[in-house]
């Protein structure tokens, strides 16, 4: 007599799926209220700053504004080096660090654009971050080789951006800000795909926490650079 398949092993098999899809779920959610919460601590940071004659001349007309836009590349190189040796509620906390120094670092912005155009970019990189995010998590096709080939991109445009400070081209910087939304809306995907992908059911929570935040890390530089990139383009300056 032949025998169809084992109902018990069916059975099993789908239970795990399902836990493992409903963990995937809160893990995503996780870092998504992770990079949420971030952009809210750098929104009020850079607006409340920005509101401040005496901080605004103390930080962008002394040589400390170089210590204020070079302070958070360091901790985010810190934080991704040492994210394996480092306790989560620290990681956690040099999280939030980066998002306020963050703020402190584009405060400059309100002063530079009107308050009406940052709101239109921010609200339309929101739908585009929303949309790409989406794909990347729901899409079947393996975004890998896409995500080296951006990498690469990015690396140009900081080669690009460095070159133009001197140039002073008006050009030049358009494209560069063009070329820049294009890879940041790339990575989206990609970086959403890589988050989801890293997943294990297994992790334990303090592994599991320190993936979250590293996720909402890379979410959130995406959307950052992503909507100073619109701002350059679609922004109405004061």
């Amino acid at each position: 007599m032949i025998n169809g398949p084992d109902r018990r092993y069916m059975d099993s098999s789908q239970a795990e799926a399902s836990q493992i899809d409903v963990g995937l779920r809160s893990y995503m959610l996780h870092v998504y209220n992770y990079m949420a919460a971030a952009m809210a601590v750098t929104g009020a940071v850079a607006y409340g700053v920005s509101k401040s004659e005496t901080l605004m001349q103390a930080i962008f007309g002394t040589p400390l504004q170089w210590v204020v836009m070079l302070a958070p590349l360091g901790l985010v190189f810190f934080l991704s080096a040492r994210i394996n040796s480092l306790k989560a509620s620290t990681a956690q906390t040099l999280f939030w660090v980066y998002a306020g120094m963050v703020g402190l670092s584009l405060s400059f912005i309100f002063l530079v654009y009107t308050g009406a155009s940052i709101t239109r970019v921010f609200f339309i990189t929101s739908a585009a971050f929303a949309g790409l995010s989406l794909y990347g998590y729901t899409t079947k096709k393996n975004l890998t080789g896409m995500g080296s080939f951006l990498i690469m991109g990015l690396f140009g445009i900081i080669i690009a951006m460095v070159v133009n400070i001197f140039l002073a081209s008006a050009m030049m910087q358009f494209v560069i800000s063009v070329i820049g939304v294009l890879i940041f809306a790339g990575l989206t995907a990609y970086d959403t795909q890589q988050i989801k992908n890293i997943y294990s059911a297994s992790d334990g929570t303090e592994v599991m926490e320190k993936k979250a935040i590293m996720g909402a890390l890379k979410l959130y530089l995406d959307f950052i650079n992503m909507f100073l990139f619109m701002l350059q383009l679609f922004g109405n300056r004061e």
